[in-house]
């Protein structure tokens, strides 16, 4: 019986085209799906799809919507749409978690940890990352990566929202001299 570790499998944030749209589109199904759970209003269409009526903006505005794949080696392991401006920032500029998706069997892996990371050090500045208080599991996930990755140094408030009130961390990912954080994967 082998005991070695097995090395995890590289995470890669891989940035979608639009001859990925039908992928991504496929992806938000399983994504709507789990948050109709939290969610009353995320609700099947008479087609049978949720849809995602958004995901076009990321085709035609990538001056401030970004799209990415998340890989586990070769395997698609989610997704993760990033918009520049968030409804919880006066500051134009702020990058916003918009969309984040793991795959179930992904979960726990620390896929999400390291594709999260990827993607503040891509766009090094200012990032908002938005949790609805209804999205029981993605709190705790949520507040556990920012603060590692920021050493304790994000700021946190409530933000009222329909059904649940919105948990908004706030952050910069710019690397700081000394930070106990963690900045790369």
């Amino acid at each position: 019986m082998n005991t070695d570790p097995v090395e995890p499998a590289e995470v890669v944030l891989e940035a979608a085209t639009p001859a990925d749209a039908l992928l991504l589109s496929n992806l938000l199904e399983l994504y709507s799906h789990d948050l109709s759970a939290a969610f009353p209003d995320v609700e099947i269409g008479p087609d049978g799809r949720f849809g995602y009526k958004k995901l076009p903006l990321y085709w035609s505005e990538p001056e401030s919507r970004f799209p990415f794949l998340i890989r586990s080696g070769a395997r698609i392991a989610g997704f993760a749409l990033v918009t520049r401006g968030s409804p919880a920032s006066d500051d134009p500029a702020v990058h916003d978690v918009a969309e984040f998706f793991v795959l179930r069997r992904h979960r726990r892996s620390d896929i999400g940890r390291r594709a999260a990371i990827l993607l503040w050090n891509r766009f090094p500045g200012p990032w908002t990352v938005r949790v609805s208080g209804g999205n029981a599991a993605a709190l705790p996930f949520w507040s556990r990566i920012i603060a590692d990755f920021t050493g304790g140094t994000a700021t946190e408030f409530t933000r009222p929202g329909e059904p649940h009130p919105w948990r908004v961390y706030s952050f910069d990912s710019r690397p700081r001299p000394g930070a106990a954080g963690e900045q790369t994967p």
